[in-house]
C-alpha cells in the first residue's frame, strides 16, 4: 500500500474553484490507476476522476465532466484535482486512491491505498 495525504479542501460559494492535491510519500506506479473519489455520510463512495498509464488516459464521471481536471505531477509526486464551477451537489469528503495492479479506474474495488480525505463544502 502507498500512503496518501490529501490537502486543499475547504468551503466555497457556488461557481467558485478549488484545487485538491494528494501527496504520495512513496513512489506510486503511474502506469496503474490513480483516482479521486468522494463520499457523503450514508452514501456509497463515488469515483469522480481517474488517470491511467502515465497520464495517457483520464476518466471522469458524468457529474463532473467538463468541470474537473485530474493530473499527475511526477516531479512533485502528487495527484491533483482542479475543480471549477463548483455546485452544492459537489459537497463531500474527497479521497485520493492509488492502485497497485490493473483494474477499472473509477471502481472502488480497484484500490487498496486510500488517503484520509479532505472535506469540500459548496454553499448555494
Amino acid at each position: 500500500q502507498v500512503p496518501l495525504v490529501e490537502s486543499g479542501g475547504g468551503s466555497v460559494q457556488t461557481g467558485e474553484s478549488l484545487r485538491l492535491s494528494c501527496t504520495l510519500s512513496t513512489y506510486a506506479r503511474s502506469k496503474y490507476c490513480m483516482a479521486w473519489f468522494r463520499q457523503n455520510p450514508g452514501k456509497k463512495r463515488e469515483g469522480v476522476a481517474a488517470i491511467y498509464d502515465n497520464g495517457r488516459h483520464t476518466f471522469y464521471s458524468n457529474s463532473v465532466r467538463d468541470r474537473f481536471t485530474i493530473s499527475r505531477d511526477n516531479t512533485k509526486n502528487t495527484l491533483d484535482l482542479q475543480m471549477n464551477n463548483l455546485q452544492p451537489e459537489d459537497t463531500a469528503m474527497y479521497f485520493c486512491a492509488a492502485a497497485d495492479s490493473e483494474g477499472v479506474c473509477l471502481a472502488e474495488h480497484t484500490y487498496r491505498s486510500w488517503g484520509q480525505g479532505t472535506q469540500v463544502t459548496v454553499a448555494s
